[in-house]
């Protein structure tokens, strides 16, 4: 498949512009959330109440800034791709989840779903070239294209 190599040859760039975009709205999303004390983990983490886990939900809820926040961080960077990409697609599925079932209407939880497919279509596309997974690791499915 060698003539795929030609027809989209900014393919790196292009998820490098990506990654830094993204990566970078959930900082600035996540950011108010991990700053915000356990008051606002809890109450963030209320939403695991929707899949019946009524404990932790101050922990649930750190756990939910920390991958939007630090997460973002890490999608920017290229660093640890698949578990960075893996947990912000659960924490998008859990806000999409509490945002449909408090009757928030489509406008309310089609941000989440929007994510959530984004960030498990680049679980499967990886990061890319230009990325610390791939100066660290050296990944062979980087170059393929």
């Amino acid at each position: 498949m060698s003539f795929l190599r030609n027809l989209y040859p900014h393919r790196n760039f292009g998820l490098l512009v990506l990654r830094i975009g993204i990566g970078f709205m959930f900082m600035v999303h996540g950011w108010p959330k991990i700053t915000g004390g356990a008051e606002k983990w809890e109450m963030v983490g209320s939403a695991m109440g929707n899949l019946g886990i009524d404990f932790g939900h101050a922990f649930f809820g750190f756990m939910a800034a920390f991958s939007e926040t630090i997460g973002g961080l890490f999608l920017m960077l290229g660093l640890m791709f698949r578990p960075t990409t893996l947990l912000l697609f659960i924490t998008m599925v859990v806000a999409a989840l509490r945002h449909y079932l408090g009757g928030d209407g489509f406008g309310g939880y089609s941000h989440a779903v929007e994510a959530a497919i984004l960030f498990l279509g680049l679980y499967f596309i990886g990061p890319g070239r230009f990325s610390l997974d791939d100066k660290m690791f050296g990944s062979e499915l980087n170059h393929r294209y």
